[in-house]
């Protein structure tokens, strides 16, 4: 039902159309938008609305309405909040979820936009309060609740507030102890310390001593002393009393009413469905600990605001303090709530017009944020195509085979058989040394047996290099591109050749289809470029083709080449390129347009028929979900909101959802049966599917181990690799932090095993082969190509030129020492060659690439930089429309301004210049300027 505007408050005009927090203070019962400076600063007299505004990858915005109420606020005002809640709402054309916040029982995810706590203040407006104004210095005492957030309660300072179970904050006017009751858990001291980090910088200017106490420790100990006689001397803790903050409300069973005039009424149902709610009205859904109010697309606004006072009312009626009040719009229903129905349908999500698109772009680019891919004119097949690892690194393949593997050889290593499994290890640079990925393929038609003994080899690999490399699980079909880069040209067949894919098809009685350069085979190639190319088999029939993909089709005496109308010149090449590596005895292949195709290409495939035309979707990645994992009796999960860096706890497993990828990231303090079982605890979560987001379980899982965080991980953070690399367990580590001024203080590396370990537990001494250059075959080919393509390839094939799309191989720079001769300089030039040799060549090599690798970040480099001219950043990508010919093209970061250039590298160039080639390369490549 429509909802005119003049009905709702004007202060609420405009809301919700930037990423962020808005937030409203109620004074005489109307809302007044506070300034950014304000956010949390609560008071306890007062009522506020907090919007919470987020872009999310599917190019929509998302709202979040939460109305706190302080514990000294005014039943009036308290209504108002509330009311004023649903008018906000109705701005956001009833999209939002609204939350009920009382002071002192707020949810996670309110407590999540003002990290590390708020602190309500005494006073208010229209409660007879006023704003508490600065005074001299009181001694305070606060209790600290909560291993993921932190729940903050001042109260009375005596001795009877301690206990055992909780965490302790004592703010005098000279120092901060913090009180770390014996039976609370790492997680929750260091969460506090968050909070002695946060009154430390608020009330004292950052300028005072801080103390942590351990329950038990007696006066023998200097700050235990001082802050016992603080007490009036030290005395045994009594036994923690239940309190109103430790009783739970009894499991309720859930009960739905309607809301007819106000009023609810009981609905008989022997299962909640989908169906019992009319979209004409408004319903309420009593689970014990949360009330919800349903509201439908074509209720009223008075019909919402009745149903709000209802589910007050209802709350109201019984001894029920920690209960939620939270509302939802039909068709924005929360997990939560679908999740207490037996059945929903899945959820499909609505669409924005092109137009709305269009200002959704336009409104987040004026926040300086990339808009890549929201407007209509991007292709979206483009998209995420950019692989997040280093592609220069070695590899090695195994085809699994039931208990035992085979390592491939060259160039067999790309060519893999859906019949079969395989393990890999890919070794390549990181920035603190040799980083690692061990994974399995399985492919589609492999045999249990074979996926059984590939999972617990490449298992045993990662256990054997004390569990630093990250694990991949990934299934054909469902490659996530990391997969595709590593492998570069990657040829996937039909059939298999493992005893158990043979046995397998002899009891079922199926014809074996193991691909035969002598039989008839149809592939669909498909990637990005030379360095990205897959060739698919795929059944040799014309449904298989699909316009947007060029097809490779052979028998014993004839190839063809077959270009869909919606491919362009480069898709065309890369079909070109997989013949010779196909059927490398083959002169040329003779190409077919669609639409213009000679009979014997129709009768190879048994006839025309109709095929798509539209390319093959991929699983799309979402907005990232972080949860916590439990092991009590089974695995549980809690949801952490608005996650960061600092909320990965050692002593914990932590699980990233991001619907395309899995990713399970274990703490170097758990257990090591835990530890052991973290693929196990992935698998369980995509079973649950707790976010109700229909997941497959081909759903790509990969293990990460805290201290070896690949950087396809940490791009969903703002991540800082010297957290990962302190030592001790977390409140060690923020205590370590708190007295540094803030800063990690990594005491250690990360720990690399040595190749011979990396080598023995791959099980192999076989050089790798380096994928810094694909394999391709070296004769020319009579085809024409793109001049685009061209380049790319004539770069590609050539060994002494770097791969444009990848860092460059290391290659020494020919700085001259001082001392040296030129005759010795001469002599190193000679030797800078075969540094631009394939890193596998031998071992030595690759040390001294390394090495290399190490100079040419020199501390002087920037220098050369003085006297050249100054152009805009946009003007120097090679995005640029306006681009500058008069340019060093390989050092464009150097006609930067020297504020410009801290703005973008955020670093100096002295700092950029110190770093590693490679890794001013990446970081180039992400700026657009390589």
């Amino acid at each position: 039902m429509a909802i005119s505007m003049k009905d709702l408050d004007p202060a609420f005009h405009g809301a919700g159309q930037k990423d962020g927090l808005e937030i409203w203070r109620i004074e005489n019962f109307k809302p007044v938008l506070l300034s950014e400076s304000s956010h949390g600063k609560f008071f306890t007299g007062d009522s506020y609305i907090i919007l919470k505004t987020t872009a999310l990858k599917s190019r929509a915005l998302h709202h979040d309405i939460h109305f706190w109420l302080g514990r000294d606020t005014s039943q009036d005002e308290a209504g108002t909040a509330a009311i004023k809640t649903v008018e906000l709402d109705a701005v956001l054309k009833g999209r939002a979820v609204q939350y009920r916040e009382v002071q002192g029982r707020e949810t996670e995810k309110f407590l999540s936009y003002f990290k590390p706590c708020i602190i309500p203040q005494a006073g208010g407006v229209a409660s007879g309060f006023k704003h508490a104004e600065a005074e001299e210095h009181e001694t305070r005492l606060y209790v600290c609740k909560g291993k993921h957030v932190v729940h903050v309660k001042e109260v009375e300072f005596v001795r009877s507030s301690l206990n055992h179970d909780d965490v302790f904050i004592l703010d005098t006017e000279s120092k901060i102890f913090q009180f770390n009751g014996s039976k609370s858990s790492i997680q929750e001291r260091a969460k506090a310390l968050e909070v002695v980090q946060y009154i430390k910088d608020t009330y004292h200017d950052g300028k005072c001593e801080i103390a942590s106490i351990e329950d038990g420790k007696l006066m023998a100990d200097a700050e235990s002393g001082e802050f016992w006689a603080l007490f009036g001397g030290f005395a045994p803790l009594p036994r923690k009393t239940a309190t109103d903050d430790t009783q739970s409300i009894d499991a309720l069973s859930t009960k739905l009413f309607g809301v007819s005039d106000g009023n609810p009424e009981a609905i008989d149902a022997e299962s909640l469905t989908k169906e019992l709610l009319d979209t004409n009205k408004c319903y309420l859904l009593d689970c014990g600990l949360e009330i919800y109010t349903w509201m439908g697309k074509n209720t009223s606004l008075d019909d919402r605001k009745s149903a709000s006072r209802a589910a007050e009312e209802l709350l109201q009626s019984g001894d029920r303090p920690n209960t939620h009040i939270i509302r939802v719009m039909e068709g924005f229903e929360t997990v939560l709530f679908r999740s207490k129905f037996d059945s929903w349908p899945q959820a499909v999500e609505a669409k924005e017009s092109e137009d709305g698109r269009g200002k959704v772009a336009e409104m987040l680019k004026r926040q300086g944020v990339d808009v890549k891919g929201l407007t209509k004119e991007e292709d979206p097949a483009k998209e995420d195509t950019e692989p997040n690892i280093d592609c220069t690194g070695d590899l090695q393949v195994w085809r699994v085979d039931g208990e035992g593997k085979t390592l491939l050889s060259d160039p067999d290593d790309s060519k893999l058989f859906s019949g079969d499994c395989y393990i890999f290890q890919y070794t390549y640079p990181g920035e603190m040394g040799d980083e690692y990925l061990i994974g399995t393929w399985f492919g589609k038609q492999s045999v249990q047996e074979d996926m059984s003994s590939a999972t617990t080899q490449a298992s045993k690999m990662v256990e054997k290099m004390k569990f630093l490399p990250t694990q991949a699980r990934i299934y054909e079909g469902n490659e996530p591109i990391d997969f595709f880069s590593i492998f570069q040209s990657l040829i996937v067949f039909k059939g298999g050749r493992s005893d158990g894919y043979k046995k397998y098809i002899a009891e079922k009685e199926l014809p074996d289809d193991t691909h035969s350069e002598e039989g008839l085979a149809l592939f669909r190639v498909q990637g990005t470029g030379p360095e990205n190319m897959q060739a698919i088999q795929v059944e040799a029939v014309a449904s298989s083709l699909n316009s947007s993909y060029c097809y490779i089709l052979h028998d014993a005496s004839s190839v063809f080449t077959w270009f869909g109308i919606n491919t362009s010149a480069d898709d065309q090449e890369l079909a070109d390129r997989f013949v010779d590596l196909i059927k490398p005895d083959v002169q040329s292949s003779r190409t077919q347009k669609e639409g213009v195709e000679l009979e014997q290409f129709w009768d190879l495939l048994g006839g025309k028929s109709k095929y798509p035309s539209k390319k093959v979707g991929r699983v799309a990645e979402s907005d990232p979900h972080l949860f916590s994992c439990s092991f009590s009796t089974d695995l549980k999960v809690t949801e952490i909101y608005n996650f960061d860096q600092d909320d990965l706890m050692t002593e914990e497993i932590f699980i990233l959802d991001c619907h395309s990828n899995i990713f399970v990231w274990v703490g170097q303090e758990i257990i090591s049966k835990h530890r052991k079982d973290a693929l196990s605890i992935g698998e369980k979560f995509i079973e649950r599917d707790c976010l109700l987001e229909n997941l497959s379980p081909r759903t790509t899982l990969y293990i990460v181990t805290e201290g070896g965080e690949p950087m396809y991980f940490t791009r969903f953070f703002k991540w800082d690799s010297n957290k990962s690399a302190m030592h001790g367990n977390s409140f060690q580590r923020r205590l370590a932090m708190i007295k540094n001024g803030g800063k990690p203080v990594p005491d250690k590396a990360k720990r690399r095993p040595p190749a011979s370990i990396a080598r023995s537990a791959a099980g192999s001494e076989k050089p790798q082969r380096s994928r810094s250059v694909s394999a391709s075959n070296d004769r020319p080919r009579s085809r024409g190509r793109s001049p685009a393509f061209s380049a790319i390839a004539a770069n590609f094939e050539n060994k002494n030129t770097r791969n444009l799309s990848t860092p460059p191989p290391a290659v020494e720079k020919l700085i001259q020492k001082p001392g040296t001769s030129d005759s010795t300089q001469s002599t190193n030039s000679t030797s800078v060659g075969s540094n631009l040799m394939p890193r596998s060549v031998k071992a030595s090599d690759k040390e001294d690439s390394m090495s290399s690798i190490q100079e040419d970040g020199k501390e002087d480099e920037g220098d050369d930089d003085e006297g050249l001219p100054t152009y805009p950043y946009e003007r120097l990508t090679i995005l640029s429309m306006d681009p500058i010919k008069e340019i060093d093209v390989t050092r464009r970061e150097a006609y930067l301004s020297t504020e410009e250039f801290n703005n973008k590298f955020e670093m100096t160039r002295k700092a950029f210049y110190k770093l590693p080639l490679w890794k001013q390369n990446k970081i180039k490549m992400k700026l657009q300027l390589f």
